[in-house]
């Protein structure tokens, strides 16, 4: 029997700002299995958790990432916007999972150092297209990989056989079962995102999924647990 994965998108958005501190803290208490948090770097290379390029919708500074210190960072959003370092820490024995918004040889290098210096190797996985997780596998030859995928034309074999992810990771209106059935036929896990209605989580779960990514992971943990679907399932990949 396997578990279907319940991941926090950007940790509990609905409960605190996402890609913060409390938000991580929220969705593990909420019972997410793992959290979904975005990294960029600083304009001293510092990994932190932030989607966009710049603070503008979260923290209401028109500034870009890339033009800023940490230590300027820090101070324009009062210490709101954590080190990747910090989460890691803040996670605790929980499962990450790391998005590159962007991420070229350079950043990846810098993303799976601090990984790798944080001593979380084993519960950190990551993913993103193509480009940036192909930087990933050449820094990390063992990182384990969900390539993101946003078309029902699957990945070409070339790009598989070089990147060796162990999920593939859809848009959740891609699924269908016929789907899910080829992705375990080649020997992957499949993910999806970002669902957030009960619905279209029993659907997936019906579907075949073996993790879900969602901004109400309160809801996701209810519908993993009721009656009707469980929370495991049999004859998944490995």
């Amino acid at each position: 029997m396997r578990a279907v994965t319940a991941v926090g998108h950007r940790g509990d958005p609905y409960v605190a700002r996402e890609n913060t501190l409390p938000s991580l803290r929220a969705a593990i208490e909420r019972g997410a299995d793992a959290v979904e948090v975005d990294v960029r770097l600083t304009g001293d290379g510092v990994p932190v958790l932030l989607h966009d390029g710049s603070l503008k919708r979260l923290w209401g500074h028109d500034r870009p990432l890339s033009g800023l210190s940490e230590a300027r960072l820090t101070e324009l959003t009062g210490g709101g916007v954590p080190t990747l370092a910090a989460a890691l820490a803040a996670a605790s024995g929980h499962r990450l999972m790391l998005d590159l918004p962007g991420a070229d040889a350079s950043s990846a290098r810098r993303v799976v150092g601090a990984v790798r210096e944080g001593g979380a190797a084993d519960r950190v996985y990551y993913t993103g297209g193509p480009a940036g997780m192909l930087a990933v596998r050449d820094a990390d030859p063992d990182a384990e990989i969900a390539l993101t995928w946003t078309t029902c034309a699957p990945p070409r074999p070339v790009l598989l056989a070089s990147l060796r992810p162990r999920w593939l990771n859809y848009r959740f209106g891609l699924v269908s079962r016929d789907l899910a059935d080829e992705v375990h036929a080649q020997g992957y896990l499949l993910s999806v995102w970002t669902a957030d209605t009960r619905a279209a989580m029993r659907r997936l779960v019906d579907r075949g999924v073996d993790s879900i990514t969602t901004n109400r992971v309160d809801a996701l943990t209810r519908v993993l647990r009721g009656p009707r679907t469980g929370r495991a399932r049999q004859g998944q990949a490995r």
